[in-house]
Formats: structure tokens, sequence, C-alpha cells
């Protein structure tokens, strides 16, 4: 599913609250991931995505991640067109890699490269 968007990420600054308050608002079934991040099962037919605990000095944020075949073609296409690189193409996993760069209007924008991101 090339160019879709496949993940999506909602970060603030304490992690159980929004964990509770998106499982109550909107029955969210959310696993731990890491001690930092939780996964967000799709629900119907939506896409799931992650809940983040952001670092010190981090504004909240939420993003979208576009799934791509190539994060550095993406990438160079992306910066011809006026985009900028925000954090280069890294490594989550074995089988997944993330870059994210920003729009012309300065949204952050995330891409995905490998086997998306589910929960268990």
């Amino acid at each position: 599913m090339t160019n879709a968007v496949v993940h999506w990420e909602i970060g603030g600054p304490n992690l159980p609250e929004l964990r509770d308050f998106y499982a109550k608002a909107f029955g969210w079934t959310i696993d731990d991931a890491r001690e930092d991040y939780c996964l967000v099962r799709p629900v119907a037919d939506g896409t799931g995505g992650g809940l983040m605990q952001t670092r010190e000095r981090m504004l909240p944020y939420v993003t979208i991640y576009i799934d791509v075949l190539d994060l550095d073609a993406a990438l160079k296409t992306i910066t011809g067109l006026g985009g900028d690189l925000l954090t280069p193409p890294t490594r989550i996993n074995d089988s997944l890699s993330f870059a994210l760069f920003q729009d012309p209007a300065g949204n952050a924008i995330g891409l995905l490269q490998g086997e998306p991101m589910t929960a268990a």
C-alpha cells in the first residue's frame, strides 16, 4: 500500500494521562510497546497509531506516517519540492525505518519504509 497513511502518532508530556484519555474517550485498545510508547490498535477500517511520551523541551504533536518504498528517493523528491529534512532515515527494527520531513506549511510528516507497525 505505497503512499498511503499507515500510522499516526500523538505525543505529549504525560503518556499515562494520554493513554487513559484516549482509551476512555474513544474506547481504543492500547498496548504497551515500550516505556515511552504505546501502540493503538486499529478500529474498524481505520489505521492504528501510537502514543508517545515527549522528551524534555519537546512540544506536544500529532504526526501522520506515509508508507514509501524508498525513504531516500522519497526525501529527494520532497526536498526538491521545497520540503525540509527533519530526521534522516532511521532504523526502528530489522524490518522498518522512518524519516521525518517538514512540508512548506511547517507540518512535520513521517515516512515509513518496511513492514507496518502493528499492535501485538
